[in-house]
């Protein structure tokens, strides 16, 4: 019913909920204690919610009535249990302990819904009883009193005739349908309720039985056409010679409770994230499916690559909208019959209902081709997925093992030699960096040109000397999962946003140690902020601890950095920068790498 609500209509969704007058409440068999109670209950008991919920249920109950439940509870149970139904709905009338020590008869409604575990939970409504055949005598005895009474009733209270037709009607019943006396006056059955033959039925039965009906639910058609969910009651009227000539009850709105439930119901099937079915209508879906012989069944198993790396370094809102983008485009390449769950934090599943393997590779063809051009739409992130499927063309296979092949067989497009996920998410991160940062402004080259002189100056062997030309290029790549306010921010960092910008180091290293083309280099990423005293991060290394690639490059980056245009701060000139590092040699720099780099630098 509500597939992705925003924060504005959950939150106004639950302003409903608990502004509700009746209370609803939700109630765990499996744990035996309360789910949820609306705050509505102070006014039934005189508890507030908290103090209702920690009452177990025979201290909410007066003792006949926990006695009376308990009966009638393992009744229903080993019925629901026995026939294999999905749910069950009861109405009862219990008392309910008031915080005076007195009781309250009430009317409880309830419904027993059945998780994809097996877990049972209650969920229902309390209303405190009117009495009802009170009103009725006095309704004989005092016309004017009747309609007084009938005035003040938050319920809608009606009269009918044989036919069908509203012959009279309180204010509440008008209410209800959204119009006044005389336009609800008159109305037909058939042209008030969406499905008039269900309720012809419930009409017709009471007329043949001459027995009450207590209560059902239907769809009311209000006069602007919108829908309303209401609970109807209804009692005969009889004429003196005992004949049934028309009808009469009670309706009330129960939209709110229907949309409790329902949205109950759709989270116990549905994940929040993507909208997609959730694992536990999945594993659900496979038992239902044992008993089918609509062959040939296939299934796909997925798997979203770089789901951590991109949580790590990118951030896990970046994570979510890739996690809702691969849902909704496997979603886009499936057929409309096939099944689409997502059954773990970056893992998919389908089942694919009359498909045989060519149908199967068809449509993971079409998914890798939507996945593509998702790529080639939004350069900055790479969208990967790993695919797997499998097909049972007859009986003799279980649909756990169906889906167990699928997952295997993802496991080996994952890790085949042919797969470059995770370097492919690297070189997009690089991309992004590119854009985001300096090294469009030619901050790498300057840097690796700076650190290939002093390197070749101080003989550092060839391994080393292309570790720190890597280095110079790739070194701010943990940039990619700093904020734009912050990487961009004029003036200086304040405490909390020079913590974040101080992550950088260790996001480039996690990046690096996925692709084995950086893999080299990352142990000098995570070091490249260390200070020649120990007053650096993120380890505080001092002095030769900090690789000799990391201290020529901190030299090589700070004399950049001060001799051209940053975001914080205007060029420095070139002398003014080499004293600047003269002035910070043994306490930022390694003191003999400085004048190394000096004179490498007059003469550039």
């Amino acid at each position: 019913m509500l597939k992705n609500l925003t924060r504005r209509e959950s939150s106004e969704q639950q302003l409903v909920l608990d502004h509700c007058p009746d209370v609803l409440w939700s109630y765990s068999l499996e744990h035996n204690r309360w789910l949820y109670i609306s705050p509505s209950v102070e006014r039934l008991t005189g508890y507030k919610t908290g103090e209702a919920m920690q009452r177990t249920l025979a201290q909410t109950l007066s003792p006949a009535s926990y006695s009376l439940f308990l009966e009638l509870t393992a009744q229903r149970l080993e019925n629901f249990l026995s026939s294999g139904q999905e749910t069950w709905m009861s109405r009862d009338e219990l008392e309910v302990l008031h915080k005076d020590g007195s009781h309250v008869l009430c009317d409880v409604t309830s419904q027993c819904i059945r998780n994809g575990q097996g877990e049972l939970t209650l969920t229902g409504v309390l209303r405190r009883i009117k009495d009802y055949s009170r009103i009725e005598q006095e309704l004989r005895a005092s016309e004017k009193k009747y309609r007084e009474i009938l005035g003040s009733l938050e319920e809608g209270y009606y009269e009918c005739d044989i036919a069908g037709r509203i012959t009279f009607c309180n204010p509440a019943a008008c209410r209800l349908f959204g119009g006044t006396t005389d336009e609800f006056t008159g109305i037909s059955y058939k042209k008030l309720y969406k499905e008039p033959e269900l309720v012809y039925q419930r009409f017709n039965q009471v007329y043949k039985t001459g027995r009450p009906d207590n209560g059902f639910t239907a769809e009311m058609i209000r006069k602007d056409g919108s829908i309303l969910h209401v609970e109807i009651s209804i009692s005969p009227i009889r004429c003196p010679e005992g004949k049934v000539e028309g009808f009469r009850g009670v309706a009330r709105d129960i939209t709110e409770r229907i949309m409790f439930q329902r949205q109950l119901e759709y989270q116990s099937m549905h994940d929040q994230l993507t909208g997609l079915y959730n694992r536990n209508y999945f594993e659900e879906e496979l038992r239902r499916l044992s008993k089918t012989r609509d062959y040939p069944i296939s299934m796909i198993s997925a798997d979203l690559n770089g789901l951590k790396l991109i949580n790590d370094t990118m951030g896990h809102d970046h994570g979510d909208r890739l996690i809702r983008a691969a849902g909704e485009l496997m979603q886009k390449s499936l057929r409309g019959s096939d099944i689409l769950a997502r059954v773990g934090g970056d893992e998919f599943a389908a089942i694919l209902l009359k498909a045989d393997e060519r149908i199967a590779e068809k449509v993971i063809g079409r998914i890798r081709e939507n996945i593509n051009l998702y790529s080639d739409q939004n350069p900055d992130v790479h969208l990967s997925l790993s695919l797997g499927t499998s097909t049972a063309n007859e009986v003799g296979i279980t649909f756990t093992e169906l889906f167990k092949q699928a997952d295997d067989r993802m496991y080996l497009d994952k890790f085949s030699p042919s797969s470059s996920a995770r370097s492919k998410i690297v070189k997009s991160l690089l991309a992004a960096l590119s854009e985001r940062d300096y090294i469009a402004d030619g901050h790498g080259e300057r840097l690796a040109m700076f650190c290939k002189n002093v390197g070749e100056k101080v003989g550092l062997p060839d391994r080393q000397m292309k570790n720190l030309n890597l280095l110079a290029k790739v070194h701010d790549l943990g940039k990619v999962g700093i904020p734009e306010r912050i990487l961009f921010k004029e003036g200086p960092l304040d405490d909390n946003e020079w913590k974040i910008m101080q992550q950088h180091p260790e996001k480039g290293h996690r990046i690096a140690l996925s692709s084995n083309y950086l893999s080299g280099v990352a142990n000098l990423i995570l070091k490249h902020h260390e200070r020649w005293d120990g007053s650096g991060y993120p380890l505080g290394l001092r002095g030769k601890e900090i690789p000799i690639e990391c201290r020529i490059f901190s030299i090589a980056d700070a004399y950049d950095s001060m001799t051209n245009i940053r975001p914080y701060s205007s060029a420095t000139p070139k002398n003014e920068a080499l004293e600047e590092l003269k002035l910070c040699a043994g306490y930022q720099f390694d003191p003999e790498l400085v004048d190394v780099f000096i004179e490498v630098a007059r003469k550039l």
